[in-house]
């Protein structure tokens, strides 16, 4: 059983998915910084000052503190019930930049890799019976038709 796990574990698509797994972390991180850190001051200044992470509904007030709660980390200090939709909003945001540069990079990787050129055909058409034959045949063998040289 152990040396069968290790056939597969060492298989080429068990070491290609987690391998992509990682990288996939690690490109989730750096997307979610460059949208929390880059892209959404600039969507709050176009915004008049909006900080989307700190919208939030009040549902039910703390018991720790009373409303009116300043910001989301406030509220939840205070043990409030809330609906965060600015989180919402930015996680819907990341996912976008996200499913967009993934777009690009298959884009790009697709342009790396041309088609290979078709092979040319051993194959060609008997001029009696239509059926494909290999191309040095000098007889069909399904017509037992006798192939000429231009054939």
């Amino acid at each position: 059983m152990l040396k069968d796990f290790k056939a597969f574990i060492m298989r080429g698509n068990v070491v290609d998915l987690a391998v992509g797994v990682i990288i996939g972390a690690a490109f989730g991180t750096i997307v979610k910084s460059l949208v929390d850190d880059m892209l959404m001051p600039v969507l709050g200044l176009l915004t008049g000052g909006i900080d989307f992470s700190n919208m939030f509904v009040l549902l039910k007030a703390g018991a720790k503190a009373p409303a009116p709660y300043a910001s989301l980390a406030d509220a939840k200090a205070a043990g409030a019930v809330t609906v965060n939709y600015g989180v919402f909003i930015n996680a819907v945001i990341a996912f976008l930049i996200v499913a967009f540069c993934v777009f690009l990079l298959v884009q790009a990787v697709a342009k790396l890799h041309k088609a290979p050129p078709p092979a040319p055909p051993n194959t060609k058409d008997c001029p009696y019976c239509k059926r494909a034959i290999p191309k040095d045949a000098t007889r069909c063998p399904e017509c037992t038709s006798q192939l000429s040289e231009a054939a």
